[in-house]
Formats: C-alpha cells, sequence, structure tokens
C-alpha cells in the first residue's frame, strides 16, 4: 500500500497525529486511502452540485476504504466565451491534471476517484489519473436539463446575433437570458462536457452507463455510492488506468463519438491523452481511421434533440451492445468493473434504433461530422465539423481577423457577402496565448442569418455548441509562421470535407516570400499564460504541457 509511507507505526507517528486532527481513526491507517478529487465551484452549473456527489461518493467509498476529499479548480466555459477569460480555458485542463498530481503524489493515496462536470474537468481529470497512474475512477457530475421553450446556453448565444440584427427586441432577449439554463448540470447537447463523459465511459474509466445521466437525478447519487466497491476491487486488483486505456479502447472512443457527432474538442483531448500514455497514434491516423465514419445522432448542437432525450429513450447501452456484437469496436477492452467491454454489456438488448439514433445503414449523414483535413493551409493537420447540412465542401474568398473581437465586432455591424471565409487567426495555443472557442462568432453568424453561405476558419478551438461549415485547430498556427499567418483578404480557399484537404490558392513561392515579411501579432502574454505560450505543444498533439 502505497499510503503506508504515511500511516505505517510507529515510524509515521507524526502523519497520524495530523491524519487524526482531519477525524482519521485507529482502523483508518489499515485501510486503502482513496482521493476524491472535486471540481466543486459555484461559478457554474456545471459543477455547483458537486459538492453533493462528493459526499455521496465518500460514503460509498467509506464502506471499503478511507477517503480524503480535496479540491481543484474548474474554469466556466459558458462564462468565459468571448472574452479574454476564455484564454483560461484549455490551461485549465493541464492546471487540473497537475493539482490532481501533485494532491496524490503529495499524499500518498492509493487510489483516486475524480469527479468533473464542465468541458475541461474531464480530460483534466484523466489526465492526472493517467500520470498517477493509481487504481482510478472518473465520475460525470451529469447533463443539465433544457431550459423554458427547449433552450439552452447555445440559444442565448445565438439570440445575442438575433438581437443585433434587429430580428428580436430587447425584452425578448432578456427572457431567453432568464428562462434557457436553470438548475445544475453540464450544458444539454452533444457539446464537449457530455462528448467527453461519454469518451470516458467507452475508454472503460468511468462506470458503465454513467456517462448519459441527468445530473440532478438518483441514478447521479447511486453512481457515486457505488464506486465505493468499484474502487476497492480495483485496489485490491491493481487495475490502474494504463492497463485500461490503450489504442483499442482509445479507437473504441473515437468511432463512438463520431457516430454520435461529437464535439471536435474531444480529439484534442484525445491527441493530449496519447501523448501522455505515448501512445503511437499520429492526427493523420485519426484521419484514415476516422473520417469516413457515418454520423447517425440528431443531436444538438445541429440536431434537434438535447442530451435529457437521449437518457428517455434509453441511453446508449443498446447502441454499445449493437457495435461490440457488430464487431464495430472491440468488446474486449478491459474496464474498471474488472470486465470487458463485452462482459458490461451482457445483458442489454440491442434494439437501440429511435427518433435520435438511426440505423448505420441509413445514417443522418454518410460521413463523420467531425473532419480531419490536411492541406497548404494546414501542414500539420486541422479539425473541422461539418455537419452535411451547409454542403461538403466551401469554397470562397478569405476575409481576415487577427483577434476574436475583430471578427464579432465585424459581423454585427456589417453586412457579410456569400461565398466568404472568415479567418481568424493568432488565437492558437501559442498565439493567443490560450486558444480560445469561438462560440461568440460562429452564433453571432447564425444570430444574423448568414451561417448557410459563410464558412469560418481559426487556429482556434470551437465550443461543442459551435455548427456552422467551422474549421478549427489549425495548425502549424499564425503565431508559429503557419501558412494561415500569410493569408490576406480575398484570396480563394477551399474546405473540402470529401476529399479532407484545406488549401488556399496562392502559389509556394508567394507564401515563402509573405513569410519572409512575417509580422507576429503579438497579443499581451502574463503570467501563467505566459508560461503556457512558452512550454504548450501544438494542437495537433493535444496542446498540453510539454512535459
Amino acid at each position: 500500500m502505497k499510503s503506508k509511507l504515511i500511516t505505517k507505526w510507529p515510524e509515521k507517528a507524526s502523519n497520524r497525529s495530523m491524519l487524526r486532527a482531519v477525524g482519521f481513526t485507529d482502523l483508518d491507517f489499515n485501510k486503502f486511502q482513496v482521493g476524491i478529487a472535486s471540481t466543486w465551484s459555484n461559478i457554474t452549473p456545471c459543477n455547483n452540485h458537486i459538492n453533493v456527489l462528493s459526499k455521496a461518493t465518500e460514503f460509498g467509498v467509506n464502506k471499503y476504504c478511507k477517503s480524503t476529499i480535496f479540491n481543484t479548480i474548474t474554469v466556466s466555459d459558458g462564462i468565459s466565451n468571448g472574452n479574454l477569460g476564455m484564454k483560461f480555458s484549455l490551461l485549465s485542463r493541464e492546471i487540473i491534471s497537475s493539482s490532481i498530481e501533485t494532491v496524490c503524489n503529495a499524499q500518498s493515496f492509493d487510489g483516486l476517484i475524480s469527479i468533473g462536470g464542465c468541458d475541461k474537468n474531464i480530460p483534466g481529470c484523466i489526465l492526472g489519473m493517467c500520470r498517477l497512474n493509481i487504481p482510478s475512477i472518473f465520475i460525470y457530475g451529469g447533463t443539465i436539463l433544457p431550459g423554458k421553450n427547449r433552450t439552452d446556453i447555445v440559444s442565448v448565444f445565438e439570440s445575442l446575433g438575433k438581437f443585433y440584427s434587429n430580428q428580436i427586441n430587447e425584452k425578448e432577449l432578456l427572457n431567453i437570458e432568464k428562462n434557457s439554463i436553470i438548475g445544475s448540470g453540464s450544458c444539454s447537447g452533444m457539446y464537449t462536457a457530455n462528448s467527453m463523459a461519454i469518451v470516458a465511459e467507452i475508454l472503460g474509466i468511468s462506470l458503465p452507463n454513467s456517462s448519459v445521466q441527468n445530473a440532478q437525478s438518483i441514478n447521479k447519487i447511486l453512481n457515486c455510492v457505488n464506486s465505493g466497491k468499484i474502487i476497492f476491487n480495483l485496489l485490491k486488483n491493481n487495475i490502474t488506468p494504463k492497463k485500461i486505456i490503450n489504442i483499442n479502447s482509445i479507437k473504441n472512443a473515437i468511432k463512438v463519438i463520431s457516430f454520435l457527432g461529437g464535439s471536435t474538442n474531444c480529439i484534442l483531448h484525445i491527441l493530449s491523452l496519447i501523448e501522455c500514455l505515448k501512445i503511437d497514434f499520429s492526427l493523420n491516423e485519426i484521419k484514415k481511421f476516422s473520417n469516413n465514419l457515418p454520423t447517425i445522432s440528431d443531436l444538438k448542437p445541429s440536431g434537434k434533440f438535447f442530451i435529457s432525450d437521449l437518457i428517455n429513450s434509453g441511453g446508449i447501452q443498446k447502441f454499445l451492445k449493437f457495435l461490440v456484437e457488430e464487431n464495430i469496436i472491440n468488446g474486449d477492452t478491459l474496464t474498471i468493473t474488472g470486465n470487458t467491454l463485452k462482459e458490461n454489456l451482457k445483458f442489454i438488448k440491442t434494439n437501440y434504433i429511435n427518433k435520435l439514433l438511426k440505423c448505420l445503414n441509413f445514417p443522418l449523414k454518410k460521413t463523420n461530422q467531425i473532419k480531419i483535413l490536411f492541406g497548404n493551409l494546414a501542414k500539420k493537420g486541422c479539425i473541422s465539423k461539418i455537419s452535411g447540412k451547409e454542403g461538403e465542401t466551401f469554397l470562397g474568398k478569405s476575409k481576415v481577423f487577427n483577434s476574436e473581437e475583430e471578427s464579432v465586432e465585424f459581423i454585427y455591424k456589417n453586412k457579410i457577402y456569400s461565398k466568404t471565409i472568415i479567418i481568424i487567426r493568432f488565437e492558437g495555443v501559442k498565439g493567443g496565448p490560450g486558444m480560445r472557442e469561438m462560440l461568440t462568432p460562429t452564433s453571432a453568424l447564425i444570430g444574423v442569418g448568414a451561417q448557410k453561405n459563410i464558412a469560418l476558419i481559426t487556429d482556434g478551438r470551437f465550443s461543442g455548441g459551435s455548427h456552422g461549415f467551422v474549421v478549427g485547430h489549425v495548425s502549424p498556427e499564425a503565431y508559429e509562421k503557419g501558412e494561415i499567418s500569410v493569408v490576406k483578404d480575398n484570396e480563394i480557399i477551399i474546405i473540402d470535407s470529401i476529399n479532407n484537404n484545406l488549401i488556399f490558392f496562392i502559389n509556394k513561392n508567394t507564401i515563402n516570400q509573405r513569410k519572409k515579411n512575417f509580422l507576429n501579432y503579438s497579443k499581451i502574454s502574463f503570467g501563467i499564460l505566459n508560461l503556457y505560450r512558452k512550454i504548450s505543444l501544438d494542437s495537433s498533439k493535444g496542446s498540453g504541457f510539454n512535459y
């Protein structure tokens, strides 16, 4: 037991005396010590209920082991979106993983249960678990219910564009603001938090059927209580994250999230996980593996339904059973139950088809919404999310902005011509710094009614709630003298999701000549953002700290 480093008698009497002061008894010193990493915070509805889940987890763990609750941070993407605060969003993933790693090592915990809600909590917790490589479980905080008239956070962002284009008045906007987000839980569509929760379950580090649950439900509480026995079994059998997460479970996760039309951020976080675990699987290989998978889900942002609708329709267990039986995903991957994915699904029926999930032979889209593209505008790759409703290719002329703020101001105040490709650059992990999400400009385009004939390309990211003809994660980014840095207004670009290309029609000599006159649009970088700029990997490797 690793915890004997702080509990062994009599050598560690001084350590034990400190532990007695926080509630340890004689019996506790001979039990496995389990840290419960809580991301509770009252700054966001995604996380303001997690203290309740932490206490339920503590109750479950203390039947078998001795638990200790500690906190790590969270950043609200919904609140920080569209302002300088979003520069700290992706960075928070690294802080979460590093803080969990720090506390667990310092306290010599034998095991770990982490509980997360908002977007960066989930990959942050998973990365921390993998670096520690002690028996671990991830518990998702759950999804929020839709607001009045089936609205959510994206409804509010898009309504702002309608307000600025005089489609709704101030009273109508205020009504949407007041009634769209009610209660606790993560944003309610197939956005980043729900997408990553499903990734965690498919990877095998969350309890079966725990990723698709309402935040404020008895099932979520039971999920927390039941984790006590599971972590005890993991500890007895020394089953660690590196024994669970491997190339096969990662491929499973990419397939499932592709079928369900998940967030582009999932690829970024999976790349970071691949980097952490030193798995040989590049962005180009993910492209070959996933680009032609069909999309069967009619979930938001591009669809009609919320995660709560998916829950009411039976969740995803039937769908997973079908995928395993048809050998579409590997059912032999190990999970935290000690059983394989196939064994966990043994008693599940396979008739998954409903109004939300279509038959694989008759999908909503024949190819993946998440498309990985390469070309002379993204030599290291980029990630698009194209529902197909806008078409599969887009040929247009560029309109270039060097920041998100410039683009939003332009969208709200100017008529945008059809077949325009908006370029937002110097928003990458180093150029931002921080790689902000572009939910505000994509929502603004939809709000003003311009999304059907407009595309957007950025070296920043997109929210899981973004939709339209959008391409992000362009690498190399502008700050690193990537080709996106030399694009000028009114130059022809093609986004081709059929042949997986992103090309702008300027010859190589012109590109090289422009690079000689490269002017870095350097933005203010201070404190920890400056550190992030200095030691971050590029987006093709997940934008994590370069350890």
